[in-house]
């Protein structure tokens, strides 16, 4: 800039063909009737869909070891009460069995259900939207058959496949004072380290819970069962709490899952 201010010209050049001239503009392509309709199509079924759709059912897995059955007859309560809520089905696993045939028939356990399949691999779980495990005690704790079945699953908790996934517990005991509360309570510590939810029922049974007039199992971690010597049958109250328990997880899968 000199003296007296006035801008030095700049040293570049305009070209004179390039501003007298400008290149042509490209012309438009006329787009064929398949493809306005391809293009109609597309935004009509965008349109149409929701942004979340549920094509299928959501599956519940009741998971559960029974030597003598009473863990069983919850089970299968629980699973009716998980289809009696619209969209969501329950599906029946047994744990797999850790004692031999022998010791088996020593124990005087009956031949198990043919029917309920045991799970063929801790891989089936990450299927799930939400689980139900139930499990006899072993002083205060559940079994060791289930123990196994959880220290199976190592890898799901390497890659946290089962993070964030709802599940509840259901027990038997042979005493009132045999462990159904601390046999549910010791067992979160498996749902802990999977970042699962662990679900309790509360008092959401109402008036049931309250009962005094009758052996009942059952507490606000879960439903239970007093099997005494193995004779004794699950109670109606019992029965009905199972299935309580399994509708009330049905919906609460269902509530996190919308």
């Amino acid at each position: 800039m000199g003296k007296g201010g006035g801008c030095v010209p700049s040293k570049k050049k305009i070209s004179k063909s390039t501003s007298q001239n400008p290149p042509p503009p490209i012309p438009a392509v006329e787009a064929d009737s398949t493809t306005n309709d391809a293009v109609s199509a597309t935004e009509s079924a965008r349109d149409s869909f929701p942004e979340k759709i549920q094509t299928q059912n959501l599956k519940i897995f009741i998971i559960f070891y029974s030597m003598y059955g009473h863990v069983e007859s919850l089970a299968r309560k629980m699973k009716k009460g998980v289809e009696a809520v619209d969209g969501v089905e329950a599906v029946l696993y047994r744990a797999p069995e850790t004692l031999t045939e022998e010791v088996l028939v020593q124990m005087r356990a009956p031949v198990k259900d043919d029917s309920i399949p045991e799970i063929p691999s801790p891989d089936e779980l990450a299927g799930a939207d939400g689980f139900l495990f139930g499990f006899p005690t072993r002083y205060g704790s559940m079994a060791a058959q289930m123990k196994a079945f959880f220290d199976s699953t190592g890898q799901l908790w390497r890659e946290q496949k089962l993070a964030g996934k709802p599940a509840g517990f259901f027990v038997s005991t042979g005493t009132q004072g045999g462990g159904q509360e601390t046999t549910a309570w010791t067992a979160i510590t498996q749902l802990a380290h999977h970042g699962m939810l662990f679900v309790p029922i509360g008092y959401t049974f109402g008036a049931g819970m309250f009962k005094m007039d009758s052996i009942r199992g059952g507490t606000p971690y879960g439903a239970g069962v007093f099997a005494g010597d193995g004779t004794r049958e699950a109670s109606e109250t019992e029965l009905a709490l199972a299935e309580h328990q399994g509708k009330y997880m049905a919906a609460v899968v269902k509530k996190l899952q919308g």
